[in-house]
Formats: C-alpha cells, sequence, structure tokens
C-alpha cells in the first residue's frame, strides 16, 4: 500500500507513540462507534426503523435522514481522499475477497428478511443492549456466531467457492469505473455523487427530514468517513498490514466476542474498538434520556424468532461482505459495486419479513 499524500502525520503519529498501532486502531473504532451509538438512542438513527416507518406509516423523513447519512458518508469519503488524507483504492471493500453480485444480493436478501425477524439489524442490537435490552444480548451472541461460522468456521469453504470474487485487476468501485468512461478524477466523480444523494435526501419538501434528524444523519456519515481516515493514519504511520475499512456490526460482533475471550493472547482491532463504542454511545444516550432499564423476553416465540433471525443475519452479512452499516453505509461511502445491490437486497428482504410478520403473507383485500 502506498502512502496518501500527508495522512494526518502528525496527529497519527503521536497517538501510536502513545498506544501502539493496535490501540490505537481501536481507538479510531470505538470514537466513531460512540458517535454511532448516540445517533441510534438520540437520534433514533435506524434501517429497520427508516423500513418501517416508510412502508407501514407512511412516512419518509427517517428514511431520508438515512439518505443523509449515505450523502455525506459518500461525501467526507471522497473529500478526504481528494485532500489526500486517503487512500480510495485501498479500501476494503474494493478489493480482494469481495463477494460476487449474486452472493451480494443473496446475502442481503438473508440479511434483510433476518433483520426483520429480529426486530434489529446488528448496530440497531448493540445500540439496545447499551440501554438494557436483554433480549439483544441473545441477537447479538447468535449473531456474532453465525457470522464467524460463515466466515471462517464450517460454512466458509463453501461461502468461498461460491461467492467470493478473485482478486480484481482494477478497484471494484463505481467512482473508478466512472472514471474512464467520463474523463473526471474518481475523487470529482464521488463528490458529484455525495452531493447528488444529499440533494435527493433534502430538497423535496414532503416529509423532509427535520433539523435534529438531518443533523444526526450528517453526523453518522461524518463517522462513517473517519473510519476510514482515522485507520488510513494509523495504518500510514505505523506501516502496518490492516485492513482499510469502517464500521460494521456482523464479523466484527464475532471478532469482538473472540477478543472478550482470547485478550491475553489476541489483539484490539478498528472492529473491536467499534462495537465496544457503539455499546458506549447507546449508554450515554440513555443515561442522557433516563432511558436505561432491564428489559428481558417474556414470549418464548418472540425470543425463538429473535434467534433465528440473528442467525440468518450473521449468514447474511458475511455472504453480503457487510450488513446495513457496512455495505449499506461504510462500503457505499467508498462507491463499492456491491453496495448498492447489497442495500436494495436488504431492503428487499426487509419488507418481505415485515409483510410476513404484519400480514402472514396473506393476499391484500
Amino acid at each position: 500500500m502506498t502512502a496518501p499524500r500527508g495522512a494526518g502525520r502528525e496527529g497519527g503519529g503521536a497517538m501510536l507513540d502513545i498506544l501502539g498501532v493496535d490501540w490505537s486502531l481501536f481507538a479510531v473504532g470505538a470514537g466513531g462507534g460512540i458517535v454511532l451509538g448516540l445517533a441510534a438512542r438520540l437520534g433514533r438513527f435506524c434501517t429497520l426503523g427508516a423500513i418501517e416507518d416508510l412502508h407501514y406509516g407512511g412516512n419518509a423523513a427517517r428514511m431520508r435522514m438515512w439518505a443523509v447519512a449515505l450523502g455525506m458518508a459518500i461525501l467526507a469519503t471522497f473529500a478526504a481522499a481528494a485532500a489526500g488524507l486517503l487512500e480510495i483504492d485501498a479500501v476494503a471493500y474494493l478489493g480482494a475477497g469481495t463477494p460476487t453480485l449474486i452472493g451480494a444480493a443473496l446475502g442481503g436478501l438473508i440479511f434483510g428478511y433476518g433483520m426483520a425477524l429480529a426486530g434489529n439489524c446488528g448496530f440497531g442490537a448493540l445500540a439496545r443492549l447499551g440501554g438494557g435490552d436483554l433480549r439483544a444480548l441473545m441477537i447479538v451472541l447468535v449473531l456474532g456466531v453465525a457470522a464467524y461460522a460463515t466466515l471462517s468456521g464450517p460454512l466458509a469453504r463453501l461461502r468461498v467457492m461460491l461467492f467470493v470474487t478473485d482478486p480484481p485487476a482494477v478497484p471494484l468501485g463505481l467512482a473508478q469505473r466512472a472514471d474512464g468512461l467520463l474523463g473526471l478524477p474518481a475523487e470529482v466523480i464521488g463528490l458529484l455523487a455525495g452531493l447528488v444523494v444529499l440533494a435527493v435526501a433534502l430538497l423535496p419538501p414532503r416529509d423532509r427530514p427535520n433539523p435534529a434528524q438531518t443533523a444526526w444523519g450528517m453526523v453518522v456519515g461524518l463517522a462513517i468517513a473517519s473510519g476510514f481516515v482515522g485507520s488510513q493514519a494509523v495504518i500510514t504511520h505505523g506501516l502496518a498490514a490492516a485492513p482499510l475499512a469502517s464500521h460494521s456490526f456482523a464479523a466484527p460482533v464475532g471478532e469482538s466476542l473472540l477478543y472478550l475471550m482470547t485478550a491475553s493472547g489476541s489483539r484490539p482491532s478498528f472492529a473491536v474498538g467499534s462495537v465496544a463504542g457503539v455499546l458506549a454511545g447507546s449508554l450515554a444516550g440513555c443515561l442522557r434520556r433516563r432511558r436505561f432499564r432491564w428489559e428481558a423476553c417474556e414470549d418464548p416465540r418472540e425470543l425463538r424468532r429473535q434467534i433465528a433471525g440473528a442467525a440468518l443475519m450473521g449468514m447474511g452479512a458475511v455472504l453480503a461482505g457487510g450488513c446495513s452499516v457496512g455495505q449499506g453505509l461504510s462500503a457505499f461511502a467508498a462507491l463499492a459495486v456491491t453496495a448498492p445491490v447489497v442495500l436494495l437486497s436488504i431492503w428487499i428482504g426487509a419488507v418481505i419479513g415485515l409483510r410476513q410478520l404484519v400480514l402472514g403473507f396473506r393476499p391484500a383485500d
């Protein structure tokens, strides 16, 4: 990996001198995770909630808030690349190990359906767990185990054989592909894409997100971009061989569980810091609103449904190369080819799952 131009040399070096590479990556992940946890609790930022509001509440404000986050993530990521703070071609979502488009679509459908059954995505479950919801603890545990069983466990060989691409000759990025067609630098294309998404999210007057929702959406987008930029600075200064990624909450949940069990023989990482940060941020948000309370599942049928949904989310996210945050925001921020496929598939899968829960697949009147 070549170092980008002037990648935050002073700040990154100071943090490395104090913490070292591994704990510096943990700190970058934790910082963004705290912001995301606060956004979930104080700003009600939630993928499934946005889909429910749109399809069953007739209100698109939270969906457009989500689009604000996406537009800001794209804009900030490519602005950082243009400023020399980020080597966009080195982002993990654009290189080797990415899923095929079929794998991305299938994984997204499975994840979205599981998300509806569980009532949360991995990010949402962590945010609820930070507020004392013990039902979310079961979702987090099953999600993490299922993700690792698919990533490196019994299902790993089949997944790689059927759904993982060979190392690409060029980065799998929409901006890089459009570069050759339009004759514009990838950074310019990314900046234009981010502005277009923001315009679509904010300009139509109907169901426009209110100022607080808009602000939280922008904060989420900046948190996603900060993961790339902060990781790049640590990797560059530490001469490390770590992947350049941002926040995601499926396989990183499994990685965090492994770290909890093997910390004396393993190293912290960005992913572990991100998960810990969301828990801390959601706890802080609940305490700020005085809404922390212990909750448990009283209905065995609900618990069975949530366990099944969590298992499907873990497997689906690994097949897709990320979850609703990992592909829907982080990979999309780098304009990965797979990101819109996964995001659309998650949406469709969630709508199917919600219809099953609400209507039981009864024919429409």
